[in-house]
């Protein structure tokens, strides 16, 4: 079995796969196509129109073309299409998903290597900023053995238009690295109030989202109307996991240390029950910034409840039952979010307002039953928001 874990990006033939999840088959790596190598489609095939692909962003790495993929549809087209062999339908999840078979990996890449090799040296000016990154919050107390950058950084794709996607290992470091995000723009907010002292100024380059950033966030995470621009920007600010670095933008992104994966594939069985829309409290928050973001929950209200093409609006707590399927909100336990958009978007004691899809889950250690947000990454009419 090969280890793998997330954030870290698989390297194969046809390019490269983002691995999504922590549990794997012992024959197969679960991992989301992000890179397609366009040598490896027939020259005759003209991909980028059947696809809509966007020809401007084509990168070249060793003589192979490269093109990144973010839509959902499209990627799984393509694997469809073309390389039918790396879908993968997860009996356990009862949903077909994007898989790498142990015999086509190249090699495992891992942003914490990656990142030794920029702090040992950086070979353009953006390598520069994630090396002064890491260098900013190793001073602020963090080690360099929690980080690593991930995304199109850790396959040496990133071009000029790139963001940083800075790993921070172990949820509690995470967390450290979140404080030390807000003491920063802390400081540089009183700096700014005091430019006439030189000594205050701020040395680090390291500011919140301008309006710009955010208008830029926001259209690439939100594809439809389920968060307004406002709404977005009001629960991302409070996160204190983005910021901009001399003028790029990065995000603080939590993986777990190896010793905090504890289970393994198979252990968990889940079943699609329908779309679901609940208000609830959050009563532990150690994992909503993980990959899926896990929101413990407890006292859950039923708003309504869609069964097929079967809608049922409810009121009142009091659960849902007919000849096909009958529903307690108290089995209702856990929220999670396979989209980065709604990690980190609510915290311990608050009330949210949830929509996405119910799923049953079997495992040794008890059945219950959880929402999903985030079943693409679009995410389309599924959301977390803070009831107020």
């Amino acid at each position: 079995m090969i280890k793998a874990r997330l954030r870290d990006f698989v390297e194969t033939e046809i390019g490269f796969f983002a691995v999504n999840t922590y549990e794997h088959p012992k024959d197969r790596i679960f991992a989301f196509l992000r890179y397609l190598n366009l040598n490896a489609i027939d020259s005759n095939t003209d991909i980028l129109t059947k696809y809509d692909l966007n020809k401007n962003d084509i990168r070249q790495m060793n003589g192979k073309k490269y093109i990144k993929i973010t839509d959902t549809t499209k990627t799984y087209g393509i694997l469809k299409d073309y390389f039918p062999e790396y879908l993968f339908y997860d009996e356990t999840k009862d949903i077909t998903l994007h898989a790498v078979p142990n015999e086509d990996v190249i090699n495992i890449l891992s942003p914490y290597n990656r990142l030794n090799e920029i702090l040992e040296s950086q070979n353009d000016e953006f390598e520069k900023k994630c090396k002064n990154l890491a260098d900013i919050l190793h001073n602020y107390g963090l080690s360099y053995k929690y980080m690593g950058v991930s995304g199109s950084t850790v396959i040496k794709l990133n071009n000029k238009n790139s963001d940083i996607d800075f790993v921070i290992y172990g949820m509690k470091n995470h967390k450290k690295a979140r404080s030390i995000l807000k003491t920063i723009f802390e400081e540089n907010e009183e700096n700014e109030k005091d430019k006439k002292n030189k000594n205050k100024l701020n040395t680090k380059n390291i500011y919140p989202l301008s309006e710009d950033f955010w208008k830029k966030a926001y259209n690439k995470r939100i594809k439809d109307n389920t968060l307004l621009y406002d709404e977005f920007v009001w629960h991302e600010k409070r996160k204190y996991n983005r910021g901009v670095i001399s003028n790029t933008m990065f995000d603080l992104l939590a993986t777990r240390n190896w010793d905090e994966i504890n289970s393994k594939y198979g252990d968990y069985a889940y079943k699609n029950l329908g779309f679901i829309k609940i208000e609830c409290d959050i009563v532990d928050d150690d994992y909503i910034f993980d990959n899926p973001a896990i929101y413990k929950i407890d006292n859950v209200k039923i708003v309504d409840f869609e069964v097929g093409s079967e809608k049922i609006e409810l009121s009142l707590p009091t659960g849902f039952e007919n000849r096909r399927f009958s529903l307690n909100p108290d089995e209702i336990k856990e929220i999670v979010s396979f989209t980065h958009t709604y990690a980190g978007q609510a915290f311990n004691d608050e009330k949210v307002i949830v929509r996405g899809k119910l799923e049953g889950v079997s495992s040794p250690y008890g059945n219950y039953k959880r929402i999903v947000v985030g079943t693409s990454r679009e995410a389309f009419n599924e959301y977390i928001k803070l009831k107020t």
